[in-house]
């Protein structure tokens, strides 16, 4: 998602560094630069001359405080005087993976933001496990029940950090944003049979199965992690919807329905 912010920064005039492992190809006006999260020889030249970061902690880790918290050190001896993160809406402060990060960001700088998105739109789409079992067989397999996600665009989502980072007051607080309606995975799956005129159908798991099919790809933590998401989905902590897209960017926040029909048709 991390293209998304940097597209919309460059489009509006602002200097931008885009720091990733690869320092491939970015959005036209930005500067790439090679950076890992675990290879501090790679974070002087990502933080020259800035003054604030957006930050996507490092995929997959189940303890991304490990890495960042010290970043965030060097940032601010560097200048950086204002942090966004992107953690997520299960995730509170003080919670696990991107929860400790959340908690200490304001210690670290006067001006900061937390960006907690409900589950994205674009899962169902690219490398994730959803859109791979689609493409397979037209299933969604989740632990969720007939749990509801207000799924969120990752536009909107960078619509929000475009907002957070520049905006001349700092929001100072962590944003939960969500979509326009909270859905099941069933609903989720009647859209994209309608959308995509193809059958697609909910699969429910337990929570153990869920569990050991992702740790076939991921690390053990990780997988267990994410099934326990499903089920807290599963119990109502994803039922929810908010404004704060429509508040910050002026524009309500699309729907998985637009979603769908932009980019699976």
């Amino acid at each position: 998602m991390a293209s998304a912010p940097t597209a919309r920064l460059t489009a509006a005039g602002h200097r931008v560094r885009a720091a990733s492992r690869g320092a491939g190809a970015v959005p036209p006006g930005a500067e790439a630069v090679r950076f890992d999260w675990h290879d501090p020889a790679t974070h002087g030249e990502a933080l020259r001359g800035a003054d604030r970061v957006h930050l996507t902690p490092p995929p997959g880790d189940p303890e991304p405080a490990e890495a960042v918290l010290p970043f965030l050190d060097r940032a601010r001896s560097a200048g950086v005087r204002r942090a966004v993160l992107l953690s997520s809406s299960a995730v509170p402060a003080g919670g696990p993976a991107t929860g400790r990060i959340h908690r200490e960001l304001p210690d670290r700088f006067a001006e900061w933001a937390v960006l907690r998105p409900s589950w994205f739109m674009q899962n169902f789409t690219g490398d994730h496990p959803h859109a791979q079992s689609l493409r397979a067989d037209g299933t969604l397999l989740t632990a969720t029940g007939d749990g509801r996600v207000g799924f969120v665009d990752a536009e909107d989502i960078a619509a929000v950090a475009v907002h957070a980072l520049t905006d001349a007051r700092p929001p100072n607080t962590d944003l939960i944003l969500t979509g326009p309606e909270a859905l099941s995975y069933d609903d989720v799956a009647a859209v994209l049979s309608r959308v995509t005129g193809r059958a697609v159908t909910h699969r429910r798991l337990t929570g153990g199965q869920l569990r050991d099919r992702l740790a076939d790809s991921l690390p053990a933590a990780f997988a267990a992690l994410l099934a326990g998401l499903d089920r807290a989905i599963a119990e109502g902590a994803e039922d929810r919807i908010t404004d704060t897209v429509q508040r910050l960017t002026g524009r309500p926040a699309g729907t998985f329905a637009a979603f769908a029909e932009r980019e699976l048709t």
